[in-house]
């Protein structure tokens, strides 16, 4: 359906037209005070350079489309009384978001210094993108926002996973143009065939096409209409499109598209909720064309401005020194005649507020945008329920991953009646043997279904998705809006939402600063089908560079664990799923793994994050330990535990420490990492002046990093993935990156003084034993034996 805008049908009251665009020229107006004036916010007195900031930033071009669209909201949800949150994809039109804000009281209500006055608009305006200030973008500082928008892409999956499990609530989504370039927000156009019309809530993407990007054309504003009509069919929408630049016109047009879409919405909801409809809605969108940067200037310099890329960021860029843009700028500002809107205290005058809704309907308001004070605890059942029996360590075997989805499908029928837990991947969730869940729910899905499919359900909670970053901007929305989830993924391709994991680990730091922000649920990330057990996939599937990227960032945020086994694997995985306003990244294995630890030494030692396992080591407590042997990670832990063993039979006088490291942050200094160890801590676990051979699942360097200011850090010797992998054996993959149990041998001999000669025939053993691999494995395509029955018997 298009609404032509000058043919538009007349449903909106002429005086009800003149409150929306009173509404929206107030916005446009605070919008343009924000990027220039730090003071005169009511122009009572003619602009002066004094007046304006020293720097000018922010973006004007999507703000005025951005107050459109919020005026309307405004007026959609008063009327209908809707419970709605709106996504601002074009993040960086934050004016227009803190405009509305300002408007609606939210903000005051937030802020209590930046009144609604003339005073408060002056704080308004000075603190824009201003040292002590706000950032320019929707930030998390902007009442009503889950979603930053700085770097672009994620708007329409945020806005999903906010909607998943809210059966009432209307999601509008605000989509630039410049962004719908982007391959994930590409990939998630597909998310209408998960949501579940039944328990969901509703999401109406508004695409607002104005033509350019900061420099550049946008393809899908300059596509035919048809064409673009098509593709947005193709996805399974059913297109509105109000195009136009009259205000008064565009303002019925627009209205004209909410209600048509707000009522195919309710009509779709009624059909699934009461009439038992099952076949997949096609939901409603609009495609907004207006042009960028509209009611600006037209021109600047004898050059184009407004409905150009000119109009981007900062349309009259020189107002301070360039008498002409002065002018321009007060020009500007007066003709949408604030006089009309503020009255002589700076309040913005009732008529412009006709439109707003009340209380927590308030866009800046709506306590979905502030997810922590709707979230409940998780109800997470007693760990004995699933836990391994351990008699005595490495006597039996589990796949980890499998014990804990057993643990999962309990959480999952717990929350089966409340609807606040969902786990998302990639199309892994049976791969990374979490498929236990299927018990207690489906894989959400509204396509077609055929014979042949499992599990497949029209109200499920399983999320899978061959797209990481739609998988992430789903639990990301989910989790804003106070509910919980786990993403579980192969490692190596974590790296896909390496950018969109940064940006919600700098929303999470930021929100630890604001009072007014309630804690919500840690993103929990289980990354399995591990390095070291991608033998079979090769080198491709080889990467465990995820860690490294997740341990630069904000130390108040950031966690990293890799339990060994089962139990602790679990004690892990209760922790994480407990916690608030983390990001938890857990490494665990999927392939069957010795059990070490009883749980409740598994409970001790996760608490503790590193520590000693005596019964594997051969101190005696009455000296200093020769060397050190520390893990960290299952493959790492099975192989530090086999050069043990082959040190007890052949160095039986050595005094060895076996130390294991499941917190990976515990080897900070404390002063850098709330989990740090301090310099007494560490020099008691790894000693001050003792060989340390540190078996790491990762990168070496890594390890390195962390512990580069301790007293050890020259003795000090890391093994770990070096990225040389291939299609090969399991043993084969820790013996080509010098991490296996033979290698680790050598390195104890060549790094304890006096071992290098006293030894010299056990380390030619050590050597001869990795030659014998490398013979046996091209011959029989299969381990050592010695490797592959290998058992501990310490």
């Amino acid at each position: 359906m298009s609404v032509d805008t000058h043919q538009a049908p007349a449903r909106l009251p002429d005086e009800e037209l003149l409150t929306l665009d009173a509404h929206w020229r107030a916005a446009n107006y605070l919008s343009v005070g924000q990027i220039y004036l730090m003071a005169n916010p009511l122009l009572t007195e003619p602009l002066r350079p004094e007046h304006i900031k020293p720097r000018l930033l922010g973006h004007w071009g999507t703000s005025p489309g951005l107050n459109l669209v919020h005026t309307h909201l405004n007026r959609v949800i008063k009327a209908r009384d809707l419970d709605a949150l709106c996504i601002w994809g074009p993040g960086h039109g934050g004016p227009a978001v803190l405009a509305n804000s300002w408007l609606e009281g939210s903000y005051t209500e937030t802020y209590p210094d930046i009144t609604r006055d003339a005073a408060g608009m002056a704080r308004l305006f000075r603190q824009f993108s201003f040292p002590g200030g706000v950032p320019s973008h929707v930030a998390p500082e902007t009442p009503g926002s889950v979603h930053e928008g700085g770097e672009l892409g994620y708007s329409l999956s945020h806005a999903y996973g906010a909607a998943l499990d809210n059966p009432d609530l209307l999601v509008a989504c605000v989509i630039g143009d410049g962004e719908a370039e982007t391959g994930p927000l590409a990939a998630s156009w597909h998310s209408n065939k998960f949501l579940d019309p039944v328990n969901d809530g509703a999401v109406l993407p508004i695409l607002h096409l104005n033509g350019y990007k900061i420099a550049n054309p946008a393809v899908l504003a300059r596509i035919p209409a048809d064409e673009l009509d098509a593709l947005l069919r193709g996805y399974g929408h059913d297109p509105l499109h109000v195009t136009g630049d009259d205000p008064a016109a565009v303002h019925r047009a627009m209205a004209e598209a909410m209600d048509t879409a707000l009522d195919r919405i309710a009509a779709l909801r009624r059909a699934a909720r009461e009439e038992g409809v099952t076949d997949r809605p096609r939901w409603p969108l609009i495609v907004l064309r207006t042009p960028k940067g509209w009611t600006g200037p037209a021109e600047a310099d004898g050059l184009p401005v407004e409905g150009t890329w000119r109009s981007h960021q900062v349309p009259l860029p020189a107002v301070r020194d360039n008498p002409d843009h002065l002018r321009q700028l007060e020009e500007w500002m007066r003709s949408y005649r604030p006089e009309e809107l503020f009255d002589e205290h700076g309040a913005p005058r009732p008529e412009v507020l006709d439109c707003v809704p009340g209380g927590a309907r308030r866009l800046g308001s709506t306590p979905h945008a502030n997810g922590g004070l709707l979230l409940r605890e998780l109800p997470l059942p007693p760990l004995e329920r699933y836990a391994v029996e351990v008699d005595k360590p490495g006597a039996s075997t589990h796949e980890p991953t499998r014990v804990l989805g057993d643990m999962l499908e309990d959480v999952m029928r717990a929350t089966a009646e409340r609807r606040d837990f969902r786990l998302v991947g990639p199309d892994e969730t049976a791969s990374n043997r979490l498929q236990a869940v299927y018990g207690a729910s489906g894989k959400a899905w509204q396509a077609c279904t055929l014979p042949v499919d499992e599990h497949l359900d029209r109200h499920g909670r399983v999320m899978e998705i061959l797209s990481e970053h739609t998988c992430q901007g789903w639990l990301e929305g989910y989790l804003l809006t106070g509910r919980h989830g786990l993403f579980s993924c192969y490692e190596a391709f974590a790296h896909l939402v390496d950018s969109m994991v940064n940006q919600h680990i700098k929303w999470l730091r930021v929100t630890r600063r604001l009072p007014w922000r309630a804690p919500i649920a840690s993103l929990n990330y289980l990354l399995t089908s591990h390095v070291w057990r991608q033998d079979h996939n090769g080198f491709s599937h080889q990467d465990p560079g995820f860690v490294d990227h997740i341990l630069n960032k904000s130390p108040e945020v950031v966690r990293v664990y890799l339990p060994p086994d089962a139990n602790t694997l679990l004690s892990v995985a209760d922790h994480v799923l407990r916690s608030r306003d983390y990001v938890n990244v857990v490494v665990a294995g999927k392939q069957p793994c010795f059990d070490w630890l009883s749980m409740e030494q598994a409970r001790v030692h996760c608490a503790r994050g590193a520590g000693i396992w005596d019964w594997a080591g051969t101190e005696d407590g009455s000296r200093a330990p020769d060397v050190v042997l520390a893990c960290a990670g299952d493959v790492p832990t099975q192989e530090v535990l086999a050069a043990a063993q082959l040190l007890r039979r052949h160095l039986p006088h050595l005094a060895v420490r076996v130390v294991n490291v499941v917190d990976i942050a515990r080897l900070l200094p404390r002063e850098e990492h709330p989990h740090g160890m301090s310099d007494f801590e560490y020099d008691g676990l790894f000693t001050p002046d003792r060989p340390v051979i540190f078996a790491y699942h990762g990168y070496p360097w890594l390890i390195h990093r962390l512990a580069y200011r301790r007293t050890g850090h020259p003795h000090l010797h890391v093994r770990g993935y070096k990225e040389i992998g291939t299609t090969t054996t399991p043993f084969d993959m820790v013996v080509r990156n010098d991490l296996d149990r033979y290698r680790l041998v050598m390195d104890v001999i060549d790094r304890v003084p006096g071992l290098a000669v006293r030894a010299a025939g056990v380390r030619q053993r050590m050597a001869d034993a990795r030659e014998r691999h490398h013979t046996w494995i091209r011959e029989h395509g299969t381990d050592l034996p010695e490797v592959a029955d290998w058992t501990w018997n310490g």
